[in-house]
């Protein structure tokens, strides 16, 4: 049997996974995704992943016969690259930004209406990212010839085609001007346009991989390079595969992202979190943006935990509360960027207020994108049943699913090979998540509610 090889490049964590045409998961090589603090910035460490990946693959060749190579990856982020390589490293959209960028960028950045999606905090948007480097390093900026989303570039990586496509441009870069299918005016106004490479469909095939690469990995030289897809959409692509579009999406790891493709983009609210993703075909996505998932890790003091129904119920009864934010970013809340804090009785289970917060910050934006009464749980939290337990509690009108696939992401990256031949949907093996029956907990969620309104 034939298997697609697909890199998942998380903020978090790296995984090449071996996936048949059906979407099932054979073999997973995973190693975390950790940045390297300079000089001269933070900034991804793209040798030491290649080096690993080129390992990994000849790993997996030997176990698998692979047929083809695929990349997922975060957004708003890019590679400025010339014929041999990065010109510069690949930036860390994590970092803090000077004061003088963000001066500069607030001069030019462009509106909402255009990108569907704000600013946001530090260097979370790639055309800020550009301003910078373009103004600090001109030299090397000027022997860029291409700038590449994470996806392409281990696509260009691997068959040495430079491709763009649309999921990519449309991950909250304000590059791409979704309602326009077109270029921001900032992109225009530097010529940043220059440097993006023609576009390709997520699922095209760039070409072989490289001979050299063939070599050292032992792969077989036909294996067909595709161009690749941002990692929340190639979750999406899933469910519209299985021709599931009328449910509202939570695709969760380190951000959580919502998605409601029934909620009219030109009524989306950036104070709400909300943003617009570029599916596959180019058409603009209503989501939510929030960073629920290392807001959890924080409260939950990085335990790996799953707190019981007793636990939560102790949390809930004395009343104590996370409230936002706990990442730099505003989220769903607007001006509480860097000031979460726990109010009432210290925490008896941080795992339990953890998770009580998720679950609360994964409900506002629910509401923000007036999801229907299906509701899918993907990705990381799919695995936390009292995440979902408490959405369903406290949306009573609603059937709350979970994905028994802990690797929505990259099995919809490998769907993209089948996408030309296609014709019928893709099974998804969804469970239904029963209410918890936590006393108080509708009570505990108003207050909730009333004490975030407060410090807004």
């Amino acid at each position: 049997m034939d298997v697609i090889a697909v890199l998942d490049v998380g903020k978090t964590n790296l995984k090449l996974l071996a996936i048949d045409r059906a979407g099932v998961v054979h073999d997973t090589i995973m190693r975390p995704n950790a940045s390297i603090a300079g000089p001269p910035y933070l900034h991804v460490d793209l040798a030491g992943i290649e080096a690993w990946l080129i390992e990994a693959l000849a790993e997996l060749g030997r176990r698998h016969r692979i047929g083809a190579f695929v990349a997922s990856a975060y957004g708003s982020s890019g590679v400025l690259v010339d014929e041999d390589g990065p010109v510069l490293p690949m930036i860390d959209y994590e970092i803090d930004s000077p004061a003088w960028l963000d001066e500069a960028y607030a001069a030019e950045e462009p509106p909402f209406a255009e990108t569907l999606c704000a600013t946001g905090a530090g260097m979370q948007r790639l055309t800020k990212q550009l301003l910078w480097l373009e103004r600090s390093f001109p030299e090397a900026f000027a022997r860029a010839r291409h700038v590449l989303g994470g996806g392409q570039y281990w696509a260009w990586r691997l068959s040495g085609v430079a491709a763009s496509e649309f999921t990519t441009l449309g991950a909250q870069t304000h590059f791409w001007n979704p309602p326009a299918r077109d270029f921001t005016d900032v992109v225009k106004r530097h010529g940043w346009d220059r440097l993006v490479p023609p576009r390709a469909p997520a699922w095209a095939s760039l070409g072989p991989i490289k001979p050299e690469l063939a070599r050292r990995t032992g792969l077989s030289p036909a294996v067909e390079i595709l161009c690749g897809i941002h990692d929340s959409n190639a979750n999406w692509y899933r469910y519209r595969a299985a021709g599931l579009s009328d449910i509202a999406l939570l695709s969760t790891g380190t951000w959580i992202i919502g998605f409601n493709p029934a909620f009219p983009v030109g009524r989306m609210d950036p104070a709400r979190g909300m943003v617009g993703n570029t599916g596959v075909d180019g058409n603009a996505i209503a989501s939510t943006l929030t960073m629920t998932g290392r807001e959890y890790a924080v409260l939950a003091d990085q335990a790996q935990r799953i707190p019981d129904d007793a636990a939560i119920a102790a949390v809930v009864a004395d009343d104590t509360m996370a409230l936002p934010s706990f990442v730099p970013s505003d989220g769903a809340f607007p001006g509480s960027g860097g000031h979460g804090r726990i109010v009432g009785p210290a925490p008896r289970d941080r795992p339990a207020l953890a998770v009580l917060y998720a679950a609360l910050s994964a409900l506002a934006c629910l509401d923000a994108l007036e999801a229907p009464a299906e509701i899918v749980v993907d990705g990381g939290f799919s695995t936390n049943r009292p995440f979902a337990a408490l959405i369903a509690a406290l949306r009573p009108g609603s059937r709350v699913r979970v994905s028994t696939a802990r690797d929505g992401t990259a099995v919809g990256a490998a769907l993209l090979w089948g996408h030309a031949t296609r014709t019928e949907p893709v099974p998804i093996a969804l469970e239904t998540v029963a209410a918890a029956a936590i006393p108080g907990l509708a009570a505990y969620a108003e207050r909730w509610k009333q004490a975030v309104a407060a410090v807004d």
